[in-house]
């Protein structure tokens, strides 16, 4: 993990190795960055201003704070380059920054469990890259967050694969001559699934509050809706909502698209020398992350819902030191959405065969899931006539109210059967097998020697359906992963047959008859 050294002779265990700086073109940089940034900010901000007085005025606020805000982040950009250094010694990865306050961190080369690499447009220009190195060890206290990782930013590109190889090269020279295995390779193609994702109906939303966010500058805040007041006036309701939700939808589509294609272009996934797994990807921001096999603990296979309809999902890894505390966080994905064959392929690249059949769960957890079902739509219902008896609403909206909450009810119920059809478990011959989910359906395959612990969860309402919830804790991903609602008395011997011996002392035998 970091350690915060107090004095400077902590660090020169190996004075031989010497010290280096990073790139002063990072500078640059930060100068370019900022001033398209202030352009971005200022241009608005100068609208506005001018709207109420004259763009002398606007100018004559706006550049002057522009230029200092400029002038201040490239000073202090300036100090953080000149007075951070790092070095690679034969044990450890240290790093020194700051002036009035020194900054010692280091970390011990065996803990290191990846390495990042990512560079944006403008780090790529000047050949610059990010580097950051994980150990994947969580600390206590304020700030631990940060401990776990050392961050060199603005290294020349060169620099940074020495860095990547030297870091992660362990055992390397055992497992034979260099060369790397191409597990699977990023086609243009799987570009179709970008508009199936959850991200086009986010950045319709979006769209929808920077129109009325840019009409605001000029001063016409209400200028969106009265232009939808007349519209519906001329055509209708029906005809304007249908109409300007399949508007937004294609907005949204082609947004997904182009950030679909921007993150994900040219990814290749390949295994390396010395058992690392390598994902590369990136059309304008590139990006690198290297993992070492051995932290591996299984993978994941994730179906969205749209992506699923089209019969593909993406692959993404379980591994220790790699922390995913949030949903659809890309940082764990190993391959993007891609054809459901092709992604288990990959899943087999990586951990062995995936394919096994599934036990089914009771169909006490279907009934569960339709009382879910009924009072969702129950309270669609309540809020619907309540609405309707306190506001008198203009036609459209009332439409897209009625709209919304019929989807609603229909999309509740369908839920209920298809989470409850997804629902299974099994024991594959080294993995535990769990699949759960229906917006998100998600099958983990975690390698049983790596779950260290159970947990049981059973509440009332399962309590009476003979329901129950088992967690197998792990050291790696999200830490923990779940087969729910599954009968209360098979999964107990099925997690004691997962892992042997772990749970058998608080298992409780029925007498044979």
């Amino acid at each position: 993990m970091t350690e915060e050294q107090p004095t400077a002779t902590a660090l020169d265990t190996d004075p031989e190795t010497p010290w280096l700086r990073l790139h002063r073109d990072g500078l640059k940089v930060t100068a370019l960055f900022m001033l398209g940034a202030m352009v971005a900010a200022g241009v608005p901000t100068a609208i506005g201003i001018a709207s109420g007085t004259s763009w002398l005025v606007a100018l004559a606020w706006v550049v002057p704070g522009a230029a200092l805000v400029v002038g201040a982040v490239v000073i202090a950009e300036a100090i953080r380059l000149r007075t951070t250094r790092y070095r690679v010694t034969d044990s450890r990865v240290e790093m020194v920054s700051g002036i009035l306050f020194k900054r010692r961190r280091s970390l011990a080369r065996e803990r290191i469990r990846s390495v990042d690499l990512a560079a944006n447009p403008l780090e790529r220009i000047f050949g610059l890259t990010k580097v950051k190195v994980g150990t994947g060890e969580t600390g206590s206290g304020s700030g631990s967050a940060n401990e776990q990782t050392l961050a060199l930013d603005s290294v020349y590109r060169t620099e940074a694969d020495r860095l990547r190889a030297e870091l992660l090269r362990r055992n390397a020279v055992e497992l034979g001559p260099d060369g790397e295995q191409r597990l699977a390779t990023w086609k243009p193609g799987w570009l179709k699934y970008a508009p199936l994702s959850f991200l086009t109906p986010m950045l319709a939303g979006i769209v929808v509050g920077a129109v009325f966010q840019v009409a605001d500058w000029f001063g016409k805040g209400g200028l969106p809706v009265e232009i939808v007041g007349d519209l519906v006036e001329e055509h209708g309701a029906w005809t304007v909502l249908g109409v300007g939700l399949a508007l937004l939808l294609v907005i949204g589509a082609v947004g997904s698209l182009v950030l679909q294609g921007e993150a994900w272009w040219n990814h290749r996934l390949d295994r390396e020398p010395g058992g690392t797994l390598r994902v590369r990807r990136g059309l304008l921001t590139s990006r690198s992350l290297s993992l070492e096999e051995e932290r591996i603990r299984g993978v994941e296979i994730v179906e969205p819902l749209g992506v699923r309809t089209a019969g593909a999902g993406r692959l993404d890894v379980v591994a220790i030191g790699l922390k995913t505390d949030e949903e659809g966080s890309d940082l764990s994905t190993l391959v993007p959405a891609a054809p459901l064959d092709q992604t288990l392929a990959a899943a087999e690249a990586v951990i062995g065969p995936v394919g096994t059949d599934l036990i089914p769960h009771p169909k006490t957890a279907l009934k569960r899931r339709l009382r879910w079902a009924v009072v969702a739509i129950a309270l669609i219902a309540a809020a619907l006539v309540t609405a309707h008896l306190l506001w008198s609403m203009p036609a459209l909206l009332k439409a897209a109210v009625v709209l919304a909450a019929a989807l609603t009810s229909a999309f509740a119920v369908w839920t209920a059967f298809d989470s409850y059809a997804s629902l299974g478990h099994a024991n594959s011959r080294r993995h535990l097998v769990s699949r759960r989910g229906s917006t998100r359906r998600a099958t983990v395959h975690l390698d049983r020697s790596g779950i260290i612990g159970w947990r049981i969860q059973q509440s009332v309402f399962q309590r009476r359906m003979g329901l129950m919830t088992l967690d197998a804790t792990t050291a790696a991903g999200k830490g923990h992963y779940a087969v729910i609602d599954a009968d209360e008395h098979e999964i107990l011997d099925f997690a004691d047959d997962a892992v042997p011996d772990l749970l058998r002392p608080f298992l409780v035998k029925g007498s044979a008859e």
